[in-house]
């Protein structure tokens, strides 16, 4: 088996480049899904049920593309159609969900059609987004795979900087943030439109730049045990793959479980947060709650930008679970502190803090689960099973959202304190990884 090649910093940067493009969609839809569905008459304490459909479609769709991928060999590449295929059919979306409000229809089916909407919308991410990680696995050598996640993870949260603050943008240049009662405002319909625009023509740029290997030269750099585990990926099973996975792949679960329960619900309460704490109203109506929802999108932006910054110093531990735990204890000192500051430009101190678990929670699980993945095969597959750990804390945090509101006092600001334990919680279990 020959070892895989260093690949330049350019490679690096275009195998991960399309990435870009997809977190604008993943960030607008974040950032704004909330403020959406409460626009159209979602109740707060029901809002989190519609946060159970982003993680369900890609707790469905991502296993099935890494197996279906981890035996598809075209002219294209392997996983470029799929990553293609995902990106089209989000840019068509991106201009379907904002105008959910738009088309005369009433309260209850404006709803569901936002939320079919917001299924697809996900599903399309997802399928765009898994082929880049993939190609990581696929393509970069074990020296290379950190800094390799950490690029992905500087384009990741830099297009998820410029996705949080097109409403905000929008809106300083004119474009109303306000509209008629259970219409989605200009300023955000506006911001979807742009952001499918970039999506699409960041993932032409990495289909164009990037080119896979083909089934002999994929042989030559994977172990024959590898290859022919791939080759049969079709006989694969899951529940076998799952029974036979590494002990490592479970520990980093059990951290992501409490990571992603933090972050819905961070994305979940943030708008009725800064509306109740910085603009003291949590009416949908009002002008107050709809500047919120354009701060949210800033403060989002600030914690993206600290996540950039701390993406580039993550590389510089020598200690992958060190960086790994502590980052998340300076997100559960962010998500605490949120609750006490009524200036929306003292946010950006918490947000900034939060950032610094978000970057990672992008890079650290996947180096070290493919690391840990090495030999085993059904590379896509095992990827695709892992993206789980994401999706399945944020299903059961969405179900549960509506009770834990309930019990902590109805004030959506409570759910920070839920998200400051959960990340310290996770924190603490870093420290039963067993690395590679």
């Amino acid at each position: 088996m020959k070892q895989k090649p260093n690949l330049s910093f350019w490679k690096l940067w275009n195998l991960s480049f399309g990435f870009f493009g997809v977190q604008i969609a993943y960030s607008l839809q974040n950032a704004n899904i909330s403020r959406i569905f409460a626009t159209l008459g979602a109740d707060p304490h029901t809002l989190s049920f519609f946060w159970i459909l982003p993680p369900l479609m890609g707790m469905l769709v991502q296993p099935i593309i890494g197996t279906l991928s981890d035996r598809t060999w075209t002219r294209f590449g392997r996983r470029i159609p799929y990553l293609f295929v995902g990106a089209a059919l989000a840019v068509l979306v991106m201009f379907l969900l904002p105008n959910a409000g738009s088309f005369g229809l009433t309260v209850g089916m404006a709803l569901w059609f936002g939320a079919c909407a917001l299924m697809l919308l996900d599903t399309s991410i997802n399928l765009a987004m898994q082929p880049f990680k993939m190609m990581v696995g696929d393509m970069v050598n074990e020296e290379q795979k950190s800094k390799a996640y950490s690029i992905q993870s500087f384009l990741c949260n830099a297009g998820g900087l410029v996705g949080f603050v097109f409403p905000y943008f929008f809106t300083a240049i004119g474009i109303a943030n306000t509209a008629p009662e259970g219409v989605v405002p200009d300023s955000v319909i506006y911001s979807f439109y742009i952001g499918a625009i970039i999506l699409i023509l960041c993932v032409i740029y990495t289909t164009l730049k990037v080119r896979e290997w083909p089934p002999k030269e994929y042989a030559e750099y994977n172990s024959t045990e590898s290859t022919e585990k791939t080759e049969g990926a079709e006989k694969a099973n899951w529940f076998v793959l799952l029974k036979n996975a590494p002990a490592t792949f479970w520990q980093v679960a059990l951290v992501q479980f409490f990571c992603w329960a933090a972050f819905l619900y961070m994305w979940n309460y943030t708008t009725g947060t800064i509306g109740d704490t910085v603009w003291n109203t949590v009416d949908v109506k009002s002008k107050g709650y709809q500047d919120a929802g354009d701060w949210t999108g800033i403060v989002f932006g600030v914690q993206t930008l600290g996540a950039v910054l701390w993406a580039m110093v993550l590389p510089q531990f020598r200690n992958m679970k060190m960086a790994y735990a502590f980052s998340l204890v300076l997100g559960g000192i962010g998500f605490a502190m949120i609750p006490f500051i009524s200036n929306q430009y003292v946010l950006f101190l918490p947000y900034l803090l939060i950032g610094c678990a978000w970057a990672a929670m992008l890079a650290m699980p996947f180096a070290l689960v493919t690391n840990a993945l090495q030999g085993y095969g059904h590379m896509g597959a095992y990827l695709g099973l892992f993206n789980c750990a994401i999706c399945i804390p944020q299903i059961v945090a969405a179900l549960l959202g509506g009770t834990i509101l309930s019990l902590v006092g109805s004030h959506q600001y409570n759910m920070m304190f839920v998200s400051a334990v959960s990340l310290v919680i996770g924190a603490a279990c870093v420290k039963t990884i067993k690395n590679k």
